[in-house]
């Protein structure tokens, strides 16, 4: 996916500012500080039925690939400016859509787009691995997000070691060129064995220290274990099973390499900050009912199978927080079709608390291979049929390119039809956090409404109460108008307006009430 190859083809499937407002938010968590001013908040609302077109919650989020340049930088070797502007323009483009939350790939292929002693620098970059580009991206990269309110998740590839199978030509501080004997050669590239516990422990090691170093708020994984079939001919991991086997079968064991490097991450990640989130977007087919009764009404590539990734085995382990499947299927694909795989991701995480995110083909529309992807309309049915299903969180989009270019329209169609309003994260309640204190000193000056700071607010949500009166702030996002990074917005009409505080997770405060006169 990644890479840019197109999966969605039945050939693989057979064989594989500061303040700014932006668009975003359910339940509203009180912390013990709002709850002791009862009396300066709104009287408790009338019942309301939730309404399908506005989720209080839902992830709404990009994908952002530095592999290849696919998406940024747009190119290697440019100014520190002009990746600077780049990157904000994708950020801007995700604001204005309604979007929530980036996933930007800091590691490729065992490479830093970011300061490390651990691994070299991309060469997407600069052209040249190892090169220092003259700055570290990943704090501004982050901190731009922020200031929009977006969550940044960082993405790692967690095997793949290098796009280069030749060692020599890999910067001599490079983990593949200093210890060889943990990669494997596979077609024209290098990966890391995950038979070995050093890579494991190497590959916890990196993202360990991304978590400490950088205010991320997620770390994610794409579909990449071990490589999809047809490739590179065997992996040839014999060794390594011979000596770590332990009576499993080869592809026993290869699953439960992936899922032991998965169990660890997951605890590091919580043990340093329980607060950051962990997930995977695996391929889009777990195992087809041929292979498996519990599998799904599909005639693809089983992940499960061929790259030995099992993510029911996560989802009923929690050692993640969210699945994000890449359902890059159209509705009525034979193969693979979207109307048969939803509701099966719905169904393998429902009673589980993982959260169920959905992988959108934005990159397929306009294809002329099937039919369906040249309809403008049928990423925006994706997602009025994942209504259906409460078991879905949100959709991410691959990828950001795609999101500047809107071939046929598409995302401005999926954001006239879905995202109108704002919409806050879906709550992680294993993830900790708190609703910070109610807004305090909320005044109108004009049009401006403004506020105190509550600390711990990564955010404030703003709902306006329609002129009914009914206050549905609680329920859905009908009335949400905003979120917003600082104290104070401009109402765009006169009314009732209510203010909530919101941490980084999006626990939410109870709201403050006030008035503004005339426009």
């Amino acid at each position: 996916m990644r890479t840019g190859r197109p999966l969605l083809a039945a050939a693989a499937l057979a064989v594989v500012t500061t303040s700014a407002a932006y668009a975003f938010g359910p339940g509203a968590a009180e912390s013990p500080a709002a709850s002791k001013k009862k009396t300066t908040t709104a009287a408790p609302a009338a019942a309301c039925t939730a309404d399908a077109r506005y989720p209080k919650r839902q992830l709404r989020g990009v994908w952002i690939a530095t592999v290849k340049n696919i998406d940024w930088p747009s190119r290697s070797g440019l100014s520190i400016e002009r990746q600077k502007a780049d990157y904000v323009k994708i950020l801007d483009s995700a604001v204005s859509r309604r979007l929530n939350a980036v996933f930007v790939q800091v590691r490729p292929a065992s490479d830093a787009l970011y300061k490390s002693s651990i691994e070299p620098w991309s060469q997407f970059l600069t052209g040249k691995a190892g090169k220092d580009p003259g700055w570290d991206p990943l704090p501004f990269l982050i901190d731009e997000a922020h200031k929009r309110g977006l969550e940044f998740h960082a993405w790692f590839n967690p095997y793949r070691a290098s796009y280069d199978a030749d060692v020599s030509k890999l910067p001599a501080n490079h983990p593949a060129r200093q210890h060889p004997d943990w990669t494997v050669k596979y077609g024209d590239r290098l990966y890391y064995n995950p038979g070995l516990p050093q890579v494991r422990e190497h590959v916890t090691k990196v993202i360990t220290d991304v978590v400490d170093r950088y205010d991320v708020d997620g770390v994610h994984f794409d579909d990449y274990f071990y490589p999809y079939p047809g490739e590179g001919g065997q992996f040839n991991d014999k060794a390594a099973f011979a000596k770590y086997g332990k009576g499993k079968s080869l592809a026993d064991w290869r699953r439960d390499n992936v899922n032991t490097l998965i169990a660890q991450v997951d605890k590091v990640i919580h043990e340093r900050k329980n607060h950051v989130k962990f997930g995977i977007s695996p391929f889009g087919i777990w195992r087809n009912k041929s292979n498996d009764p519990s599998g799904s009404a599909t005639n693809g590539m089983s992940a499960y199978d061929s790259i030995f990734a099992d993510a029911k085995a996560w989802i009923e382990s929690g050692t993640v927080d969210y699945v994000m499947p890449q359902l890059y299927w159209s509705r009525g694909f034979k193969a693979a079709d979207y109307r048969a795989l939803a509701p099966w991701w719905a169904g393998a995480v429902e009673g589980s608390g993982v959260h169920l995110y959905i992988g959108q083909a934005l990159y397929r529309v306009g294809a002329k291979d099937d039919k369906a992807w040249t309809r403008p309309g049928e990423l925006s049915a994706h997602l009025m049929l994942n209504r259906k299903y409460e078991q879905v969180d949100g959709d991410v989009y691959f990828s950001a390119k795609q999101l500047l270019t809107n071939p046929l329209g598409a995302m401005d169609r999926v954001a006239k039809d879905h995202y109108g309003r704002p919409a806050l994260l879906p709550l992680m309640k294993e993830r900790g956090g708190q609703a910070p204190a109610q807004p305090a000193g909320a005044k109108v000056s004009g049009t401006t409404v403004s506020w105190t700071g509550s600390e711990g607010a990564r955010a404030y949500g703003v709902y306006q109460v329609p002129k009914s009166g009914k206050d549905c702030q609680a329920t859905d996002a009908r009335n949400l108008v905003a979120v917003v990074t600082g104290p104070s917005f401009t109402a765009k009409s006169a009314g009732t307006y209510l203010i909530t505080s919101l941490d980084r997770l999006h626990n939410e405060s109870a709201p403050v009430r006030v008035k503004v006169e005339e426009i």
